[in-house]
Protein backbone atom coordinates (compact mmCIF):
# COMPACT_ATOMS: atom_id res chain seq x y z
CA UNK A 1 0.00 0.00 0.00
CA UNK A 2 1.58 3.34 -0.97
CA UNK A 3 0.53 5.98 1.27
CA UNK A 4 2.01 9.13 2.07
CA UNK A 5 3.40 10.08 6.02
CA UNK A 6 0.92 11.08 7.59
CA UNK A 7 -1.83 10.28 10.58
CA UNK A 8 -5.21 9.39 11.66
CA UNK A 9 -7.17 8.89 14.81
CA UNK A 10 -9.32 5.58 15.53
CA UNK A 11 -12.91 6.03 16.58
CA UNK A 12 -15.92 3.80 16.32
CA UNK A 13 -18.91 5.27 14.76
CA UNK A 14 -20.91 3.93 17.93
CA UNK A 15 -18.60 6.57 19.93
CA UNK A 16 -19.22 9.55 18.81
CA UNK A 17 -21.74 12.04 20.81
CA UNK A 18 -25.10 11.87 19.88
CA UNK A 19 -28.67 12.38 21.58
CA UNK A 20 -29.82 9.36 20.65
CA UNK A 21 -27.91 6.70 22.57
CA UNK A 22 -25.67 6.01 20.07
CA UNK A 23 -22.87 7.52 17.43
CA UNK A 24 -24.22 7.61 14.13
CA UNK A 25 -23.47 9.05 10.61
CA UNK A 26 -25.14 12.55 11.77
CA UNK A 27 -23.98 15.79 12.59
CA UNK A 28 -21.50 14.91 15.14
CA UNK A 29 -19.94 12.90 12.33
CA UNK A 30 -19.13 15.85 10.44
CA UNK A 31 -18.05 17.73 12.93
CA UNK A 32 -15.86 14.99 14.20
CA UNK A 33 -14.61 15.43 10.37
CA UNK A 34 -13.88 19.29 10.92
CA UNK A 35 -11.67 18.36 14.06
CA UNK A 36 -9.76 15.56 11.90
CA UNK A 37 -8.92 18.39 9.33
CA UNK A 38 -8.24 21.14 11.50
CA UNK A 39 -5.63 19.21 13.55
CA UNK A 40 -3.65 18.10 10.43
CA UNK A 41 -5.08 14.23 10.21
CA UNK A 42 -5.55 12.44 7.31
CA UNK A 43 -7.49 9.34 8.51
CA UNK A 44 -10.24 8.23 10.39
CA UNK A 45 -10.40 4.88 11.07
CA UNK A 46 -13.59 3.02 12.06
CA UNK A 47 -14.16 -0.71 13.37
CA UNK A 48 -16.96 -2.83 11.50
CA UNK A 49 -19.80 -0.91 10.52
CA UNK A 50 -22.05 -4.23 9.80
CA UNK A 51 -24.85 -5.48 11.42
CA UNK A 52 -23.76 -7.69 14.86
CA UNK A 53 -25.32 -10.80 15.41
CA UNK A 54 -27.16 -11.05 18.40
CA UNK A 55 -25.85 -14.03 20.35
CA UNK A 56 -22.54 -11.82 21.33
CA UNK A 57 -23.69 -8.79 23.16
CA UNK A 58 -22.87 -5.90 20.16
CA UNK A 59 -19.41 -7.22 18.89
CA UNK A 60 -18.77 -5.34 15.25
CA UNK A 61 -16.47 -7.98 15.00
CA UNK A 62 -18.98 -10.93 15.32
CA UNK A 63 -21.50 -10.13 12.80
CA UNK A 64 -24.91 -11.30 10.55
CA UNK A 65 -23.62 -9.99 7.46
CA UNK A 66 -20.10 -9.57 5.63
CA UNK A 67 -22.04 -7.04 3.22
CA UNK A 68 -24.98 -4.83 5.23
CA UNK A 69 -24.36 -2.01 7.41
CA UNK A 70 -25.70 -1.70 11.03
CA UNK A 71 -28.94 0.48 10.89
CA UNK A 72 -28.21 1.53 14.50
CA UNK A 73 -25.64 4.16 12.80
CA UNK A 74 -28.47 5.75 10.52
CA UNK A 75 -28.53 9.14 12.02
CA UNK A 76 -32.52 10.11 12.78
CA UNK A 77 -31.53 13.22 12.05
CA UNK A 78 -30.53 13.15 8.57
CA UNK A 79 -34.14 11.08 8.81
CA UNK A 80 -35.99 14.25 9.77
CA UNK A 81 -33.67 16.25 7.03
CA UNK A 82 -35.40 14.08 3.91
CA UNK A 83 -38.36 14.24 5.17
CA UNK A 84 -38.62 10.86 6.34
CA UNK A 85 -39.18 11.73 10.03
CA UNK A 86 -41.10 14.38 12.29
CA UNK A 87 -40.53 16.95 14.69
CA UNK A 88 -41.95 15.28 16.73
CA UNK A 89 -40.26 12.22 16.67
CA UNK A 90 -36.87 13.27 16.97
CA UNK A 91 -38.36 16.18 19.78
CA UNK A 92 -38.74 13.90 23.01
CA UNK A 93 -36.29 11.58 23.44
CA UNK A 94 -35.76 9.25 26.23
CA UNK A 95 -32.59 9.94 28.59
CA UNK A 96 -29.37 8.12 27.24
CA UNK A 97 -26.08 7.93 29.20
CA UNK A 98 -23.70 10.21 27.86
CA UNK A 99 -20.46 7.90 27.96
CA UNK A 100 -22.06 4.32 26.99
CA UNK A 101 -23.80 2.76 24.51
CA UNK A 102 -27.47 1.30 26.45
CA UNK A 103 -27.66 -1.09 23.51
CA UNK A 104 -31.24 -2.57 25.16
CA UNK A 105 -32.47 0.80 25.52
CA UNK A 106 -30.92 2.74 21.68
CA UNK A 107 -32.21 -0.54 19.70
CA UNK A 108 -36.01 -0.26 20.45
CA UNK A 109 -36.15 3.41 20.37
CA UNK A 110 -34.09 3.24 17.41
CA UNK A 111 -36.76 0.56 15.45
CA UNK A 112 -39.27 2.47 16.59
CA UNK A 113 -37.93 5.69 14.86
CA UNK A 114 -36.84 3.31 11.60
CA UNK A 115 -40.46 1.69 11.43
CA UNK A 116 -41.81 5.28 11.15
CA UNK A 117 -39.00 6.82 8.33
CA UNK A 118 -39.95 3.31 6.56
CA UNK A 119 -43.56 3.97 6.52
CA UNK A 120 -43.02 7.81 5.35
CA UNK A 121 -41.13 6.24 2.58
CA UNK A 122 -43.28 3.65 1.27
CA UNK A 123 -45.89 6.37 1.17
CA UNK A 124 -43.85 8.05 -1.40
CA UNK A 125 -43.57 7.25 -5.39
CA UNK A 126 -41.54 4.82 -6.72
CA UNK A 127 -37.85 6.14 -5.73
CA UNK A 128 -35.11 5.39 -8.76
CA UNK A 129 -32.63 5.46 -6.41
CA UNK A 130 -34.09 3.00 -4.06
CA UNK A 131 -33.96 1.08 -6.87
CA UNK A 132 -31.34 1.26 -8.47
CA UNK A 133 -29.52 0.40 -5.14
CA UNK A 134 -31.82 -3.02 -4.85
CA UNK A 135 -30.49 -4.18 -8.03
CA UNK A 136 -27.31 -2.90 -7.95
CA UNK A 137 -26.92 -4.85 -4.29
CA UNK A 138 -29.26 -7.75 -5.23
CA UNK A 139 -26.53 -10.40 -5.10
CA UNK A 140 -26.40 -10.28 -1.26
CA UNK A 141 -28.84 -7.56 -0.11
CA UNK A 142 -32.02 -10.07 -0.98
CA UNK A 143 -30.27 -13.22 1.30
CA UNK A 144 -30.11 -10.19 3.81
CA UNK A 145 -33.33 -8.50 4.08
CA UNK A 146 -34.92 -12.47 3.50
CA UNK A 147 -32.50 -13.78 6.90
CA UNK A 148 -33.44 -10.55 8.99
CA UNK A 149 -37.11 -10.54 8.46
CA UNK A 150 -36.85 -14.77 9.05
CA UNK A 151 -35.08 -13.98 12.15
CA UNK A 152 -37.52 -11.46 13.26
CA UNK A 153 -41.05 -14.20 12.68
CA UNK A 154 -38.75 -16.73 14.84
CA UNK A 155 -37.20 -14.95 17.17
CA UNK A 156 -34.02 -16.41 16.71
CA UNK A 157 -30.66 -15.88 14.21
CA UNK A 158 -30.14 -19.69 14.60
CA UNK A 159 -31.52 -20.73 11.61
CA UNK A 160 -31.60 -24.38 11.81
CA UNK A 161 -34.30 -23.75 14.46
CA UNK A 162 -36.40 -22.42 11.55
CA UNK A 163 -38.85 -24.39 9.54
CA UNK A 164 -36.80 -27.11 7.48
CA UNK A 165 -38.08 -25.84 4.03
CA UNK A 166 -36.58 -21.92 5.02
CA UNK A 167 -34.10 -23.54 6.87
CA UNK A 168 -32.73 -25.27 3.52
CA UNK A 169 -34.17 -22.61 1.14
CA UNK A 170 -36.50 -24.29 -0.89
CA UNK A 171 -37.57 -21.81 -3.66
CA UNK A 172 -41.51 -22.49 -3.24
CA UNK A 173 -40.76 -21.90 0.65
CA UNK A 174 -39.07 -18.70 -0.30
CA UNK A 175 -41.69 -17.40 -2.76
CA UNK A 176 -43.85 -17.90 -0.08
CA UNK A 177 -42.75 -15.79 2.29
CA UNK A 178 -41.82 -13.05 0.08
CA UNK A 179 -45.41 -13.05 -0.91
CA UNK A 180 -46.80 -13.25 2.89
CA UNK A 181 -44.09 -11.01 4.60
CA UNK A 182 -43.51 -8.59 1.83
CA UNK A 183 -43.49 -5.31 3.75
CA UNK A 184 -40.69 -6.96 6.25
CA UNK A 185 -38.25 -7.74 3.55
CA UNK A 186 -38.65 -4.38 2.30
CA UNK A 187 -38.48 -2.46 5.49
CA UNK A 188 -34.85 -3.84 5.51
CA UNK A 189 -33.88 -3.15 2.14
CA UNK A 190 -35.13 0.40 2.88
CA UNK A 191 -32.92 0.42 5.82
CA UNK A 192 -29.64 -0.76 4.03
CA UNK A 193 -30.74 1.82 1.41
CA UNK A 194 -30.36 4.43 3.97
CA UNK A 195 -27.44 3.56 5.40
CA UNK A 196 -25.53 2.99 2.17
CA UNK A 197 -26.52 6.83 1.05
CA UNK A 198 -25.64 8.52 4.58
CA UNK A 199 -22.10 6.58 4.89
CA UNK A 200 -21.43 7.25 1.37
CA UNK A 201 -22.03 10.73 1.93
CA UNK A 202 -20.32 10.93 5.52
CA UNK A 203 -17.23 9.46 2.96
CA UNK A 204 -17.60 12.05 0.69
CA UNK A 205 -17.48 15.05 3.12
CA UNK A 206 -14.29 13.64 4.73
CA UNK A 207 -12.88 13.49 1.09
CA UNK A 208 -13.32 16.74 -0.13
CA UNK A 209 -11.27 17.77 3.56
CA UNK A 210 -8.01 15.54 2.32
CA UNK A 211 -9.12 12.61 5.18
CA UNK A 212 -9.23 8.87 3.81
CA UNK A 213 -11.75 6.92 5.86
CA UNK A 214 -9.80 3.49 6.64
CA UNK A 215 -13.28 1.32 7.35
CA UNK A 216 -12.28 -2.91 9.07
CA UNK A 217 -13.39 -6.00 7.71
CA UNK A 218 -13.57 -9.06 10.10
CA UNK A 219 -11.86 -12.36 9.82
CA UNK A 220 -14.90 -14.19 10.06
CA UNK A 221 -18.95 -13.73 10.39
CA UNK A 222 -21.69 -15.74 12.93
CA UNK A 223 -22.98 -18.58 12.09
CA UNK A 224 -26.20 -16.75 13.08
CA UNK A 225 -25.53 -15.05 9.74
CA UNK A 226 -27.07 -14.49 6.34
CA UNK A 227 -24.27 -15.43 4.50
CA UNK A 228 -23.58 -18.83 5.95
CA UNK A 229 -27.93 -19.68 5.80
CA UNK A 230 -27.39 -18.34 2.33
CA UNK A 231 -23.94 -19.42 1.27
CA UNK A 232 -23.46 -22.81 3.67
CA UNK A 233 -21.12 -24.56 1.15
CA UNK A 234 -18.53 -22.37 1.78
CA UNK A 235 -18.42 -23.16 5.33
CA UNK A 236 -17.35 -26.60 7.38
CA UNK A 237 -20.37 -27.46 8.81
CA UNK A 238 -21.41 -30.93 9.22
CA UNK A 239 -24.54 -33.07 7.34
CA UNK A 240 -26.60 -31.03 9.90
CA UNK A 241 -25.76 -28.19 9.00
CA UNK A 242 -23.76 -27.31 12.40
CA UNK A 243 -20.59 -26.19 12.46
CA UNK A 244 -17.59 -29.50 12.04
CA UNK A 245 -14.84 -26.70 13.62
CA UNK A 246 -14.95 -23.09 15.04
CA UNK A 247 -12.98 -20.29 14.94
CA UNK A 248 -10.05 -18.53 17.54
CA UNK A 249 -6.61 -18.40 18.16
CA UNK A 250 -4.04 -20.45 20.47
CA UNK A 251 -2.91 -19.25 23.99
CA UNK A 252 -1.32 -15.92 24.12
CA UNK A 253 -0.71 -12.09 25.36
CA UNK A 254 -4.57 -11.82 25.83
CA UNK A 255 -5.58 -15.49 27.48
CA UNK A 256 -3.85 -18.44 28.77
CA UNK A 257 -6.37 -20.76 27.36
CA UNK A 258 -6.22 -18.73 23.96
CA UNK A 259 -9.57 -17.46 22.49
CA UNK A 260 -12.87 -19.44 21.56
CA UNK A 261 -14.93 -17.23 19.26
CA UNK A 262 -17.06 -19.77 18.16
CA UNK A 263 -17.37 -18.94 14.57
CA UNK A 264 -17.59 -21.36 11.51
CA UNK A 265 -14.61 -21.77 9.82
CA UNK A 266 -14.14 -21.32 5.67
CA UNK A 267 -13.78 -24.17 3.42
CA UNK A 268 -11.43 -22.76 1.00
CA UNK A 269 -11.51 -25.95 -1.15
CA UNK A 270 -15.19 -24.50 -2.00
CA UNK A 271 -14.31 -21.10 -2.20
CA UNK A 272 -11.43 -21.79 -4.88
CA UNK A 273 -13.59 -23.84 -7.04
CA UNK A 274 -15.83 -20.63 -7.41
CA UNK A 275 -12.88 -18.73 -7.98
CA UNK A 276 -13.03 -16.90 -3.95
CA UNK A 277 -16.08 -14.91 -5.88
CA UNK A 278 -17.53 -14.52 -2.00
CA UNK A 279 -14.08 -12.95 -0.56
CA UNK A 280 -13.54 -10.74 -3.27
CA UNK A 281 -16.98 -9.48 -4.00
CA UNK A 282 -16.26 -8.70 0.10
CA UNK A 283 -13.18 -6.69 -0.54
CA UNK A 284 -14.68 -4.96 -3.25
CA UNK A 285 -17.86 -4.15 -1.34
CA UNK A 286 -16.06 -2.74 1.10
CA UNK A 287 -13.10 -0.87 -0.94
CA UNK A 288 -16.31 1.34 -2.03
CA UNK A 289 -17.05 1.96 1.19
CA UNK A 290 -13.86 3.07 2.64
CA UNK A 291 -10.83 4.27 1.09
CA UNK A 292 -8.15 1.82 2.92
CA UNK A 293 -9.46 -1.99 4.11
CA UNK A 294 -7.97 -2.89 7.43
CA UNK A 295 -8.15 -7.51 7.14
CA UNK A 296 -8.83 -8.03 10.55
CA UNK A 297 -6.97 -11.26 12.04
CA UNK A 298 -5.01 -11.44 8.53
CA UNK A 299 -3.11 -14.54 10.23
CA UNK A 300 -5.85 -16.60 8.99
CA UNK A 301 -5.84 -15.84 5.56
CA UNK A 302 -1.96 -17.84 6.11
CA UNK A 303 -3.44 -20.31 8.50
CA UNK A 304 -6.24 -20.72 10.58
CA UNK A 305 -6.36 -22.09 13.88
CA UNK A 306 -9.24 -24.55 13.60
CA UNK A 307 -11.03 -25.90 16.58
CA UNK A 308 -13.49 -29.25 17.37
CA UNK A 309 -16.81 -27.39 17.42
CA UNK A 310 -17.20 -29.23 20.55
CA UNK A 311 -14.32 -28.31 22.49
CA UNK A 312 -15.01 -25.63 25.65
CA UNK A 313 -11.57 -23.85 25.11
CA UNK A 314 -9.33 -22.88 21.90
CA UNK A 315 -6.06 -24.97 23.66
CA UNK A 316 -6.27 -28.23 21.33
CA UNK A 317 -6.98 -26.58 18.09
CA UNK A 318 -4.65 -26.79 15.37
CA UNK A 319 -2.77 -24.58 12.52
CA UNK A 320 -4.43 -25.52 9.04
CA UNK A 321 -2.89 -24.57 5.90
CA UNK A 322 -4.80 -21.75 3.60
CA UNK A 323 -4.23 -21.14 -0.03
CA UNK A 324 -2.23 -18.01 0.39
CA UNK A 325 -0.67 -17.87 -2.51
CA UNK A 326 -3.75 -18.56 -5.00
CA UNK A 327 -6.31 -16.73 -3.29
CA UNK A 328 -3.71 -13.62 -2.74
CA UNK A 329 -3.34 -13.84 -6.53
CA UNK A 330 -6.87 -13.74 -7.36
CA UNK A 331 -7.03 -10.35 -5.04
CA UNK A 332 -3.91 -8.59 -6.24
CA UNK A 333 -5.16 -8.83 -9.37
CA UNK A 334 -8.64 -7.29 -8.60
CA UNK A 335 -7.38 -4.78 -6.60
CA UNK A 336 -4.05 -3.84 -7.85
CA UNK A 337 -3.12 -0.75 -5.77
CA UNK A 338 -3.26 -3.11 -2.81
CA UNK A 339 -5.24 -0.43 -0.27
CA UNK A 340 -4.76 -2.98 2.69
CA UNK A 341 -3.85 -2.63 6.27
CA UNK A 342 -3.30 -6.07 8.07
CA UNK A 343 -3.16 -7.12 11.42
CA UNK A 344 -0.77 -8.78 12.01
CA UNK A 345 -0.62 -9.86 15.32
CA UNK A 346 -0.52 -12.42 17.85
CA UNK A 347 1.21 -15.62 16.61
CA UNK A 348 3.07 -14.34 13.49
CA UNK A 349 5.85 -16.41 12.04
CA UNK A 350 8.54 -15.91 10.34
CA UNK A 351 6.85 -17.50 6.91
CA UNK A 352 3.55 -14.92 7.34
CA UNK A 353 6.15 -12.06 7.65
CA UNK A 354 7.99 -13.17 4.97
CA UNK A 355 4.56 -13.34 2.45
CA UNK A 356 3.42 -9.90 4.13
CA UNK A 357 6.61 -8.74 3.26
CA UNK A 358 6.95 -10.27 -0.51
CA UNK A 359 3.27 -8.42 -1.32
CA UNK A 360 4.53 -5.09 0.55
CA UNK A 361 1.02 -5.29 2.80
CA UNK A 362 1.15 -2.65 5.35
CA UNK A 363 1.61 -4.55 9.41
CA UNK A 364 1.18 -3.29 12.21
CA UNK A 365 2.86 -2.45 15.46
CA UNK A 366 1.30 -1.53 18.40
CA UNK A 367 3.84 0.44 21.00
CA UNK A 368 2.13 -0.95 23.88
CA UNK A 369 3.50 -4.34 22.89
CA UNK A 370 7.18 -2.62 22.16
CA UNK A 371 7.80 -0.66 25.41
CA UNK A 372 8.86 -3.78 27.52
CA UNK A 373 12.20 -5.91 28.00
CA UNK A 374 14.13 -7.69 25.01
CA UNK A 375 13.31 -4.91 22.38
CA UNK A 376 16.09 -5.94 20.37
CA UNK A 377 14.09 -8.16 17.49
CA UNK A 378 10.57 -6.94 19.25
CA UNK A 379 8.76 -5.59 16.02
CA UNK A 380 6.34 -3.72 18.19
CA UNK A 381 9.72 -1.77 19.28
CA UNK A 382 10.28 1.78 18.26
CA UNK A 383 13.48 0.93 16.91
CA UNK A 384 12.28 -1.73 14.82
CA UNK A 385 9.70 -0.09 13.02
CA UNK A 386 9.52 0.34 9.49
CA UNK A 387 7.95 2.70 7.19
CA UNK A 388 5.33 0.28 5.42
CA UNK A 389 3.42 -0.02 8.60
CA UNK A 390 0.98 1.40 10.46
CA UNK A 391 1.77 2.39 14.12
CA UNK A 392 -0.40 2.61 17.19
CA UNK A 393 -0.33 3.25 20.84
CA UNK A 394 -2.94 0.89 21.10
CA UNK A 395 -5.73 -0.65 19.68
CA UNK A 396 -9.17 -1.15 20.35
CA UNK A 397 -8.52 -4.62 22.09
CA UNK A 398 -5.79 -2.71 24.44
CA UNK A 399 -6.03 -0.91 27.30
CA UNK A 400 -6.10 2.63 26.89
CA UNK A 401 -2.65 4.00 26.69
CA UNK A 402 -2.98 5.84 30.18
CA UNK A 403 -4.85 2.67 31.77
CA UNK A 404 -1.93 0.64 30.82
CA UNK A 405 0.71 2.48 32.02
CA UNK A 406 -1.36 3.16 35.47
CA UNK A 407 -2.21 -0.32 36.10
CA UNK A 408 -1.03 -2.83 33.59
CA UNK A 409 3.12 -1.83 34.25
CA UNK A 410 5.31 -2.53 37.10
CA UNK A 411 6.84 0.15 38.94
CA UNK A 412 10.24 -0.67 37.65
CA UNK A 413 8.46 -0.81 34.06
CA UNK A 414 7.41 2.92 34.52
CA UNK A 415 10.81 3.99 36.00
CA UNK A 416 12.86 2.34 32.72
CA UNK A 417 10.25 3.57 30.72
CA UNK A 418 10.14 7.53 32.34
CA UNK A 419 14.21 7.38 31.71
CA UNK A 420 14.34 6.51 28.16
CA UNK A 421 15.49 9.42 25.84
CA UNK A 422 11.70 9.77 23.96
CA UNK A 423 10.14 10.51 27.41
CA UNK A 424 12.27 13.73 27.35
CA UNK A 425 12.22 16.53 30.62
CA UNK A 426 8.68 18.49 29.20
CA UNK A 427 5.41 18.71 31.12
CA UNK A 428 3.43 16.92 28.88
CA UNK A 429 0.74 14.86 30.19
CA UNK A 430 1.48 10.71 29.93
CA UNK A 431 -0.56 10.54 27.21
CA UNK A 432 0.84 12.87 25.12
CA UNK A 433 4.27 11.06 25.38
CA UNK A 434 2.68 7.92 23.96
CA UNK A 435 1.20 10.46 20.90
CA UNK A 436 4.52 12.06 20.05
CA UNK A 437 6.61 8.61 20.18
CA UNK A 438 3.74 7.33 17.66
CA UNK A 439 4.37 10.56 15.53
CA UNK A 440 7.44 10.54 15.84
CA UNK A 441 7.80 6.96 14.46
CA UNK A 442 9.13 6.07 10.63
CA UNK A 443 5.81 3.84 9.89
CA UNK A 444 4.01 6.14 6.86
CA UNK A 445 1.34 5.97 9.30
CA UNK A 446 0.14 6.96 12.33
CA UNK A 447 -2.61 5.99 13.85
CA UNK A 448 -4.15 7.02 18.08
CA UNK A 449 -7.13 5.71 19.68
CA UNK A 450 -9.39 8.64 20.65
CA UNK A 451 -9.34 7.70 24.07
CA UNK A 452 -5.66 8.30 24.23
CA UNK A 453 -5.65 11.79 22.56
CA UNK A 454 -8.19 13.15 25.29
CA UNK A 455 -6.03 11.01 28.13
CA UNK A 456 -8.71 8.79 29.08
CA UNK A 457 -7.81 5.69 31.91
CA UNK A 458 -9.07 1.98 31.99
CA UNK A 459 -12.33 3.07 32.04
CA UNK A 460 -12.26 4.21 28.53
CA UNK A 461 -11.02 1.18 26.79
CA UNK A 462 -13.36 -0.28 24.29
CA UNK A 463 -12.82 -4.02 24.32
CA UNK A 464 -11.26 -6.75 26.49
CA UNK A 465 -10.60 -9.60 24.05
CA UNK A 466 -11.92 -13.19 25.04
CA UNK A 467 -14.74 -12.20 27.12
CA UNK A 468 -18.43 -11.32 26.44
CA UNK A 469 -18.89 -8.71 28.84
CA UNK A 470 -21.58 -6.06 28.74
CA UNK A 471 -19.19 -3.88 29.22
CA UNK A 472 -17.77 -4.28 25.62
CA UNK A 473 -18.14 -1.92 22.81
CA UNK A 474 -20.10 0.46 24.72
CA UNK A 475 -17.92 3.76 25.19
CA UNK A 476 -18.88 6.89 24.01
CA UNK A 477 -16.97 10.37 23.71
CA UNK A 478 -19.45 12.75 25.49
CA UNK A 479 -19.79 15.67 23.96
CA UNK A 480 -17.62 18.60 24.29
CA UNK A 481 -14.75 16.85 25.45
CA UNK A 482 -12.58 17.95 21.94
CA UNK A 483 -11.66 21.49 22.89
CA UNK A 484 -9.74 24.47 21.06
CA UNK A 485 -6.53 23.57 23.54
CA UNK A 486 -6.40 19.72 21.94
CA UNK A 487 -7.32 20.50 18.36
CA UNK A 488 -4.13 22.84 18.50
CA UNK A 489 -2.07 20.36 20.35
CA UNK A 490 -2.86 17.59 18.35
CA UNK A 491 -1.88 19.64 15.19
CA UNK A 492 0.98 21.02 16.24
CA UNK A 493 2.37 17.35 16.97
CA UNK A 494 1.09 16.69 13.63
CA UNK A 495 3.13 19.05 11.72
CA UNK A 496 6.21 18.82 13.96
CA UNK A 497 6.71 14.96 13.14
CA UNK A 498 6.09 16.33 9.12
CA UNK A 499 3.15 14.13 8.70
CA UNK A 500 0.82 17.39 8.43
Amino acid sequence: MKIKRTSGILLHITSLPSKFGVGDFGPAAFAFADFLAKARQGCWQMLPVNPPAIDVPHSPYNCASAFAGNPLLISPQLLYRRGLLGREDIRQLPHFPETKVNFGRVIGFKRKLLNAAFRNFSGRPTQTAYTEFCQNNKAWLDDFAFFIALRDLYKTGNWRRWPAELRDRRKDALASFRRKHRKAIEKQKFMQYIFFRQQAFLKLYCNKLGIRIIGDIPIYVSYKSADVWANPQFFKLNGAKKPAFVSGVPPDFFSKTGQLWGNPIYDWRALKRKGYSWWLDRIGHNLQMFDIVRIDHFRALIAYWQIPAHHKTAVKGKWIRAPKDDFFRKVLERFPSCPFVVEDMGNITPAVRAFIKKHKLAGMRVLQFGLGAGDKTNPHAPRNHVKNCVVYTGTHDNNTTTGWFENELTDDQRQKLSRRPWWGKSDDELHWRFVRLAMNSPANLAIIPMQDILGLGQDGRMNLPGTFSEKNWVWRMAPGRITPSITRKLARITRAANRA
